[in-house]
């Protein structure tokens, strides 16, 4: 009883205290946690099927035979509250586990306190110019992209110097593309891929495209890496993709493009030039197609309810933070090619 009684005490102190983010940067993000994640993704890389699935699988069945256990005895309601009491210190446990595995990434100091960045450069002018570079850089890379290979070396590579360059202590180790139980509601909730915060492992919707894959498999990395916020993992996914092959590259443009010139307004967009060759339009249009054949209420739950998550685990921003990587990029300027750079210490 006592020591149930402590694990509720603690979540609820984790759940409502918050850490100093230096401290939670130094000691977690670039201390702990990337010792703990160069050991357990090698493992779960491993296993072929998704250990979420199975643990999963194994809690619910572990509920129900509670629950049966429960009405079957003697005092029934007596059982059910004890029962019931045993469910949320499993909660509670749970809690503080995605916490020390990898929860605490969310508290660490964001990349827009550690890049050079100058909020006045985000203008209508240089969501402009940058639409502008990603066409042309699309349109020349469209050729070579749809011949290059997919994702493998390359991407791993840049992912590396990706981390690096933004300061990382040690390199995280790439995940292995998963599939999972949860494909059906991946496509209906329009989810590309999710990071499993507690095996350390990723599981990509099967539907993604070609073109799609190399950035949605660089963002899932990038919280493999500890960049738990949705704009840092953005971040760090396109500038692996930048230092890819073409397929890559081109990946990592067309991401980009889309992040920023779908909060432009209809008259700036009408000033992007060039514009994009039928090409790398057919591609947009193939990815907007396969967003149509999501459920517009599973998809609008699924929102609503990771908002609800992120908030809960100190994102300001909630869902509204995957928008805030088109900040991070043109704060940092053309005059750097648009890539942040970070402060000097």
């Amino acid at each position: 009883m006592f020591y149930r009684l402590g694990v509720l005490a603690l979540a609820a102190a984790a759940a409502l205290v918050p850490l100093p983010r230096p401290a939670v940067e130094r000691w977690y993000s670039q201390g702990l946690y990337p010792l703990v994640q160069s050991f357990v993704t090698p493992l779960t890389n491993r296993v072929p099927v998704a250990l979420l699935d199975v643990s999963a699988v194994v809690l619910i069945a572990w509920g129900i035979w509670r629950l049966v256990r429960a009405v079957r005895s003697k005092e029934p309601a007596r059982a059910l509250a004890r029962a019931a009491f045993g469910l949320l210190t499993v909660v509670c446990a749970t809690y503080l586990l995605f916490l020390l595995l990898w929860g605490l990434n969310y508290q660490r100091v964001p990349l827009r306190d550690k890049l050079e960045l100058d909020d006045a450069r985000v203008t209508e002018e240089a969501a402009v110019r940058f639409a502008s570079d990603a066409t042309r850089r699309i349109n020349a890379l469209y050729a070579q992209a749809h011949t290059a290979p997919p994702p493998g070396p390359a991407l791993e590579d840049a992912f590396a110097r990706a981390q690096l360059r933004l300061g990382a202590s040690r390199k995280a180790v790439p995940g292995v593309s998963k599939s999972s139980v949860l494909e059906a509601y991946f496509r209906w909730a329009a989810i590309d891929g999710m990071t499993d915060p507690f095996f350390l492992e990723i599981i990509v919707n099967p539907e993604v495209l070609p073109i799609e894959q190399p950035f949605v498999l660089a963002h899932e990395w990038a919280h493999l890496a500890g960049y738990a916020d949705e704009s840092d993992a953005s971040l760090v996914a396109w500038l692996t993709c930048l230092g890819g092959n073409a397929l890559d590259e081109y990946s990592g443009w067309m991401a980009m493009f889309g992040q920023v010139v779908s909060d432009m307004p209809r008259e700036s967009r009408r000033r992007i030039s060039p514009v994009l060759d039928p090409g790398p339009q057919a591609d947009f249009d193939a990815i907007a197609a396969r967003w149509t054949r999501s459920q517009p209420v599973v998809r609008n739950i699924a929102r609503d309810t990771y908002d609800v998550f992120l908030r809960a685990n100190r994102v300001e921003a909630g869902i509204g933070s995957y928008d805030q990587v088109a900040r991070l990029i043109l704060g940092a300027g053309a005059e750097q090619g648009w890539a942040p750079r970070l402060r000097a210490q």
